[in-house]
């Protein structure tokens, strides 16, 4: 079936019912799932301040690069307000729209609470580690908050999935490595937590691209000029307006990005496969029965990734490392 000249929000309102009955595919039930205190010490036991000692001994071969990522993924997990708040605001998910309790709401409460725990556990074990300034930090997260930020999607429920495919993906990666690297480093407390955060952003990932790919079957021309609109704006992370104290919105994004790329924990190559994985999650290139706009879009995004890859070939991560409040 194939909807003709529909609105964005008939859509969404067509396919709430799946994504009610497919709810515990893509999350976990609450009871069962990990909790920031299942991974680190307990203050209520008699061995806390001998864990501590030995959290804070690993924490210390972690490079200053290393730990600059890893505050900066703390500071994008702990804006959830931000984001939560946003969805509310998107066609056939607003209360408006589908009556004030509907599927899309319950799947925006829920993904929320689950991305919650991973700003929490990943505060407190900076917190523990004893090598983040946390004021700066905890600063750089409210004024992050307070800012606001613009991926420049609007209300378009069609660009805010495509956004969120993309990003959840771009974080899941980010987590892994950065497991890696802290295993490799001797914390097996961090790389078990970023492992997890990881997992549980593989399964958002999965499911934002399930989503679209049921739009893209639906309503298939203006699923694909929304993803070629998306590409040619560009996906920005949703901590670009980052900021520490006395820099304008949005100054210090560029030095995050710069240490991930160094580190290789993300860079302009993985925006690429990225971009790759979703060209054939959603089977780009066999989709046909297209409007004249829709196919030129096609062919615009089955090129773009040897085009951004000829890009990348010619950047170079920056060898001189910025000096953050955050790190103590």
């Amino acid at each position: 079936m194939k909807f003709s000249a529909v609105t964005r929000t008939e859509v969404m309102h067509a396919l709430e019912q799946e994504v009610s009955d497919t709810f515990y595919t893509f999350l976990k039930p609450i009871d069962s799932n990990w909790q920031p205190a299942d991974l680190l010490p307990d203050a209520a036991s008699e061995n806390f301040f001998e864990e501590v000692k030995i959290l804070q001994e690993r924490a210390k071969g972690l490079s200053y690069d290393l730990m600059a990522v890893l505050v900066g993924d703390t500071i994008t997990e702990e804006a959830l307000p931000t984001y939560e708040s946003w969805l509310y605001t998107v066609q056939g998910i607003r209360p408006q729209d589908n009556g004030i309790e509907n599927g899309w709401l319950r799947w925006v409460r829920a993904w929320t609470a689950e991305e919650n725990r991973h700003g929490d556990v990943l505060n407190k074990y900076l917190y523990l580690s004893g090598r983040v300034n946390m004021r700066e930090m905890e600063t750089s997260t409210q004024y992050l908050i307070a800012d606001g930020f613009d991926i420049q999607t609007g209300d378009d429920p069609y660009r805010n999935f495509i956004y969120t495919s993309f990003q959840e993906l771009a974080t899941q990666i980010s987590h892994r490595r950065v497991a890696t690297l802290a295993k490799k480093g001797g914390d097996a407390i961090l790389a078990k937590i970023c492992g997890l955060v990881a997992a549980d952003e593989a399964r958002h990932h999965d499911a934002y691209s399930t989503f679209i790919a049921r739009i893209m079957a639906l309503d298939t021309s203006e699923m694909l000029l929304a993803f070629e609109d998306m590409m040619k704006k560009k996906i920005v992370m949703p901590a670009h307006m980052m900021r520490e104290t006395g820099l304008d919105a949005g100054k210090l994004y560029g030095h995050f990005t710069e240490a991930a790329e160094r580190l290789n924990v993300y860079t302009v190559l993985d925006y690429v496969d990225i971009l790759k994985v979703l060209l054939d999650r959603w089977k780009i290139s066999d989709q046909i029965n297209l409007t004249a706009e829709a196919s030129k879009a096609q062919e615009y995004l089955l090129r773009l990734p040897d085009r951004l890859l000829r890009v990348a070939e010619r950047m170079k991560a920056p060898a001189l490392e910025y000096q953050f409040k955050w790190i103590s």
